[in-house]
């Protein structure tokens, strides 16, 4: 609870600065590289070794990520100060939610019994919009073959559930 509530934290200094700046996609997509270089092991075991000075932490990522923001650089400075960079996909996080708030998003997780081509997706998101009003992106699905047909969408806080197995479910208990 406490690293999601920091993670919060920060995501909302980075998003006013970003607002007002008008950078937000600008920074998310900096963030986004500076989390894909952390992933790397040997990355990441560099740059969490405490026998490493500061200052040549500081070196390689700023050799590494030269094209990206300095405020953004100097937010990945302080996270590594802090022994928390670790935090930096929770932060990203929370900021693409404050993006989609920002912009009127929802995101929507579906699950298919196949994977969706994009005009599947398109169709499903379009839908999904006419019924709550927003514009709906949908994430990446996840495919579950025990579906059998049809898909089952969170958004919003809501399961919609069309799947066939759903479906005959439900057939089972009506009929007792």
């Amino acid at each position: 609870m406490t690293r999601r509530f920091s993670a919060k934290r920060y995501a909302r200094a980075i998003f006013e600065i970003a607002l007002e700046k008008k950078q937000l996609d600008e920074w998310k997509s900096d963030l986004e590289e500076v989390a894909l270089i952390t992933q790397d092991a040997t990355i990441a075991a560099f740059l969490e070794s405490p026998d490493v000075r500061f200052e040549d932490k500081a070196r390689m990522l700023s050799d590494r990520l030269g094209d990206v923001n300095p405020m953004v650089l100097n937010l990945v400075y302080l996270l590594l100060t802090r022994g928390k960079l670790n935090m930096l996909n929770d932060i990203i996080a929370e900021y693409q939610g404050m993006i989609d708030k920002y912009y009127g998003i929802e995101r929507a997780e579906v699950t298919s019994a196949i994977p969706l081509n994009n005009e599947d997706r398109l169709t499903i998101s379009q839908k999904l919009g006419d019924i709550i009003n927003k514009k709906v992106v949908v994430d990446p699905e996840h495919v579950d073959p025990s579906l059998i047909g049809g898909v089952i969408v969170k958004v919003n806080g809501k399961l919609l559930d069309g799947s066939t197995r759903g479906k005959l479910e439900a057939l089972k208990k009506e009929i007792g």
